[in-house]
């Protein structure tokens, strides 16, 4: 009986003492890898951003349109970029409290906005864009 305690006792220590030794030469080893990595990655990005330029805006996007008549009783007579007039839309609708409370995609038009929408109730929102643009000069 002795010895089958001995080589039990024995077993357990073995094994203890090697999982230790392996866990902390593998933290060193991963350790400094990914410090380089991440240093490596940081100086061609930094690079990069320094040497881009600054994005200049699409001028189609910025070229004022004359809104018609009906577009008109909604965001102003004044010509707008189509990005001024979408944004005024939103904000008139928000204002209004036209999207729909079920589905938010989805835009209950009053009296002014079913002239624009070509007499529809209710449009959604990616809709709403293809039939604004058709109201732009």
């Amino acid at each position: 009986m002795a010895t089958a305690k001995k080589s039990t006792a024995a077993a357990p220590a073995k094994k203890a003492a090697a999982k230790p030794a392996a866990k902390p030469a593998a933290k060193k080893a991963a350790a400094p890898a990914p410090a380089k990595a991440a240093a490596a990655t940081k100086a061609p990005a930094a690079k990069k951003a320094a040497a881009a330029p600054a994005r200049k805006p699409n001028a189609a996007f910025m070229k004022e349109m004359t809104p018609s008549d009906t577009l008109a009783a909604v965001v102003g007579a004044k010509p707008l970029p189509r990005t001024e007039v979408t944004k005024k839309v939103w904000d008139y609708i928000k204002e209004q409290n036209l999207q729909d409370p079920a589905n938010r995609r989805m835009i209950n038009a009053d009296d002014k906005l079913k002239a624009v929408f070509g007499g529809k109730g209710q449009v959604s929102m990616f809709e709403m864009t293809k039939l604004i643009s058709d109201h732009l000069k």
